[in-house]
């Protein structure tokens, strides 16, 4: 998950999509307690630490903490980040997106920007983005 969707149980509630979004993100934190890992990266803790709203902060940094693992930004992570620069997508965007391919089966995120950019340019994005309802909804039908 990148920052956006962790940001958004912490958003105004009063939009439906906001109030869909923020419950399939917490369904999906809650599997990965026990079932699915969270992966974070050093992308996301730099993003969190840029969050203005201290109170915000706290809460987006205890979801945070779920993460199972931890990407660390290398040489080859920048590389890709900057490669990933190219189909449109902005620095930390791309940033996140290297992290993902590197550890990641799939990259959540609220930004329909990202996963316009990224379905635009498929075949050069090495792991799947998508909003979480959408994956949610698609891997609760496969377990049925």
């Amino acid at each position: 998950m990148d920052v956006c969707c962790l940001n958004r149980p912490f958003d105004d509630q009063s939009q439906d999509r906001i109030r869909i979004e923020s419950e399939a993100v917490l369904a999906i934190l809650n599997r990965c307690l026990y079932d699915w890992a969270l992966i974070g990266s050093e992308a996301i803790d730099y993003e969190i630490s840029k969050i203005p709203d201290d109170e915000r902060k706290i809460g987006v940094k205890v979801l945070a903490a779920i993460s199972r693992d931890r990407v660390t930004v290398d040489e080859s992570i920048l590389r890709r980040a900057s490669e990933l620069e190219y189909i449109g997508l902005k620095a930390l965007d791309a940033l996140h997106l290297a992290c993902a391919e590197k550890s990641a089966e799939v990259m959540l995120t609220t930004d329909d920007e990202i996963v316009k950019k990224v379905m635009a340019n498929n075949s050069l994005v090495k792991v799947r983005v998508g909003n979480p309802v959408r994956w949610l909804m698609e891997v609760i039908e496969n377990e049925s």
